[in-house]
């Protein structure tokens, strides 16, 4: 046989393509042509192609050989195709049964010696193959990745021959025994650790509970940046599902991930947009993807960069970034939980009756200005951390631990979910109709507050999900008076 296709898949943002190798070998002069455009890592496996069958022992056919990457209007990058382009020659040139590949799927990089190396992107390849009802050839370092996957067929490959053996049935490649990951249940971080503050000890719980956004605001060394690093380990551990989301997300990214715990991505004031919301000319994830279903904790917020900050805005609200290139158009989710930490000033002491703050009026207001009305209006909660006093630090008497944190917080979770199904941040203005009910009393104190504060229609939803989840942890059913006083309390330090 003179041609030979072989499925295998390419990489899309966090999708995979289905992507044919078709291969011809015809009479003429020896040449290897590779068309369906390839970028330039596709283009160099010719030689790597040729080096690994020819020292796994095939021959190398000489003559004209042309590669079809179809569909050709699909960009295709990366190594990940070199096994299936050996194998698509093979057989084109009659050294493997042509019918072997039925219902199979090839993906991995070949060394010049046949040996197979580990691809990026496996998990969303495997989750594509599996809903194409296809099985999946891939090299042994990325077979446990794989392997999460629920009722997969996984074979795992060290060598172009191994592969070659088992499409001739001389050598059949025993199924990959799926190993689960355990899920760890250890942070390095404990609340515990954090002496007093506890008004922002328990804004920390309410934003655990309900998956509200956060920022601290105080002088420096109050222990905003300790709170906020303790935040991961009062969330609730990942379920089954939310697991797979974010392995495929980091999976892509090639970058790794701890089973089980939710992420937690604090990137430097340096940061620049692309590197935050993702981006490039072949789009990547960024920091508020990879902080999908975790949190993403900004400190020093004033000092990252105005229009960096703003992009942020619409993620939060929307849960996903679209990322739009003049060639093609990529959704990433982006459903984090965002935790900040700020100084009131440049020297960090305005406002502090103990130190003399060292900054004008002008200073302090530009500082703060850094951060636009509209982002600080999607913040739900806002709250200052004052300064501790040496009592306060001398105290050994035991606080609660994250664990014990936890277990409130995911009762909290539970109540969400039989309720709304969702959690109480994702509330739509619909649905606060119908789970926030305010008897009278409470209604003349939110149309009080709004006056006051004067909260906009987003920062008024907002109260009334802060208030919901300060419910949830009392275990009440309705929003009580004190519910909704504390959630305007956290509100009213925005100003």
């Amino acid at each position: 046989m003179s041609f030979a296709k072989i499925f295998t898949r390419g990489l899309l943002g966090l999708h995979a393509p289905l992507i044919e190798v078709e291969v011809h070998v015809s009479q003429g002069l020896p040449s290897l042509t590779i068309v369906g455009l390839a970028e330039a890592a596709v283009r160099e496996s010719k030689d790597r192609v040729r080096s690994a069958i020819i020292n796994s022992g095939f021959q190398f056919p000489t003559k004209r050989l042309t590669i079809n990457l179809a569909p050709a209007d699909l960009p295709k990058d990366g190594s990940r195709l070199d096994l299936p382009i050996a194998l698509g020659i093979l057989i084109a040139s009659g050294q493997i049964p042509e019918n072997a590949t039925d219902n199979l799927e090839f993906i991995g990089e070949l060394a010049l010696d046949g040996q197979l190396r580990s691809v990026t992107g496996i998990l969303s390849i495997a989750i594509a193959c599996q809903q194409s009802g296809h099985q999946l050839i891939l090299p042994k370092q990325n077979a446990q990745e794989a392997s999460q996957l629920p009722q997969f067929e996984v074979f795992a490959a060290q060598h172009l021959k191994d592969v070659c053996e088992h499409l001739s049935k001389q050598q059949p490649i025993p199924q990959y025994q799926v190993q689960m990951p355990i899920a760890v249940d250890q942070y390095q971080c404990d609340l515990a650790d954090v002496k007093g503050q506890l008004r922002p000890r328990r804004a920390l719980e309410i934003a655990a509970a309900g998956g509200h956004s956060l920022l601290f605001k105080g002088p420096p060394g109050t222990g905003k940046t300790l709170l906020a690093s303790r935040l991961a380990s009062i969330l609730p551990p990942l379920n089954m599902q939310e697991n797979l989301e974010v392995a495929r997300i980091y999976s892509v990214a090639n970058t790794v991930h701890t089973f089980g715990q939710r992420p937690f991505r604090a990137p430097h004031h340096t940061a620049s947009a692309i590197a935050l919301v993702g981006g490039g000319s072949h789009p990547k994830p960024g920091e508020i993807t990879l902080a999908h279903l975790g949190v993403l904790f900004l400190d020093e917020l004033p000092e990252f960069d105005r229009k960096v900050l703003e992009v942020l805005r619409q993620p939060l609200e929307s849960k996903e970034i679209v990322i739009s290139r003049a060639s093609r158009q990529m959704t990433f989710p982006a459903n984090f939980q965002l935790i900040a930490a700020m100084n009131p000033c440049p020297c960090g002491y305005a406002f502090n009756q103990d130190v003399r703050c060292q900054c004008s009026a002008d200073a302090i207001k530009r500082y703060q200005n850094r951060i636009s009305g509209p982002l600080l209006d999607r913040i739900d909660l806002h709250l200052d951390v004052p300064p501790l006093q040496a009592t306060e630090l001398q105290d050994t008497t035991p606080v609660e631990n994250s664990q014990t944190v936890r277990e409130r917080v995911i009762q909290a979770y539970q109540r969400q979910i039989q309720r709304q199904n969702c959690l109480n941040h994702a509330l739509s203005p619909k649905q606060l109709e119908q789970y926030v009910v305010l008897d009278p009393q409470a209604q003349k104190i939110i149309e009080m507050a709004q006056q006051r504060l004067n909260l906009s229609a987003r920062a008024y939803h907002r109260v009334l999900r802060v208030a919901r989840s300060i419910a949830d942890l009392s275990e009440h059913s309705e929003i009580q008076t004190q519910h909704l006083t504390e959630a305007l309390s956290y509100r009213a330090q925005q100003n």
